[in-house]
């Protein structure tokens, strides 16, 4: 049985994606100005600085995070490496259509893993919330157009968008099950998060080196440069995965996964808010399918 969905845990599952769908619009924005993989490795790097006060005994030699260090080399290459550099990775080899609509994949990915690797079953409510959040997403991508769907064409590029989904959900699960992290640092929201920053540096680095050793780095110091790296510091790096952690804590993942397909839907609305655009029908019916989706599969 699934935990019901009360205001505070759907709060806590709302807020990462309308985060994230601000950190894809910010990304856009300031894509000329640096490059994908350096701006993931700045913006952790901020994120770690911004943490250490709160944190910092975690990395003392005496800590205990030491004994668990492969379990936390595992949480960041998930999270903070591999689902990052994968995203980037699909973006340059396929399309935005096609990374969203590959992407809006993630509860069913949710679902599979908890079940392969976790022993949770699943639900036919599951599988029907699962097609209504897909439909939503679907009917943001195509604006209300069913023949734009039809032109879409999936390449090889879109694999890595798959692996990106995957490695999250199994990231989701990590954080509830198994639960072997040492007490004292699981209870610590900073040290738990700080462990995984610390250890997700050095696969951002990776990334971000070998970026920029191929010839494709760039980074242009400025003011809006440095007002969007604290923005996506704060907000959809540290405040997101604070709160998702937390919202996956008290929901499950496989409940909490179907959250993740209101990013398409709020980066659609923050897109059409700052091009002055206002919404359209398909946005509302694409938030009642996605929502539906969640009530449907939380249902007891």
């Amino acid at each position: 049985m699934h935990p019901k969905i009360n205001l505070k845990t759907a709060a806590l599952l709302t807020l990462p994606p309308m985060l994230w769908a601000g950190n894809a619009v910010v990304g856009r924005v300031v894509a000329p100005l640096v490059s994908p993989m350096t701006l993931n490795l700045l913006r952790w790097a901020v994120a770690f600085a911004l943490l250490l006060p709160l944190a910092a005994p975690v990395l003392h030699r005496s800590s205990a995070l030491w004994p668990s260090w492969r379990r936390f080399v595992l949480l960041s290459m998930l999270a903070i490496g591999g689902y990052n550099a994968l995203l980037y990775l699909s973006l340059n080899t396929s399309t935005p259509l096609n990374v969203t609509l590959v992407g809006s994949s993630t509860p069913v990915w949710m679902l599979l893993i908890g079940r392969v690797f976790f022993g949770t079953p699943i639900s036919h409510k599951q599988w029907l919330g699962a097609v209504m959040s897909i439909a939503g997403v679907m009917l943001v991508l195509c604006r209300g157009d069913l023949a734009v769907l039809l032109q879409v064409r999936l390449v090889a590029g879109d694999v890595y968008m798959l692996l990106a989904s995957a490695a999250w959900a199994y990231y989701s699960w990590m954080l509830v099950h198994p639960t072997t992290e040492p007490p004292e640092i699981k209870r610590d929201w900073s040290a738990f998060l700080l462990a995984q920053i610390a250890f997700g540096l050095v696969w951002s680095s990776l990334a971000a080196g070998t970026e920029w050793a191929l010839g494709l780095g760039r980074l242009q110091i400025s003011w809006p440069m440095a007002g969007a790296l604290m923005f996506i510091s704060l907000g959809p790096a540290l405040l997101a995965y604070r709160s998702w952690g937390a919202g996956v804590s008290r929901a499950g993942p496989s409940v909490a996964g179907f959250f993740i397909n209101l990013t398409p839907l709020f980066t659609a609305v923050l897109s059409a808010a700052f091009l002055g655009e206002l919404p359209h029908l398909y946005h509302a019916l694409a938030f009642v399918l996605i929502v539906g989706g969640i009530a449907v599969s939380s249902r007891r």
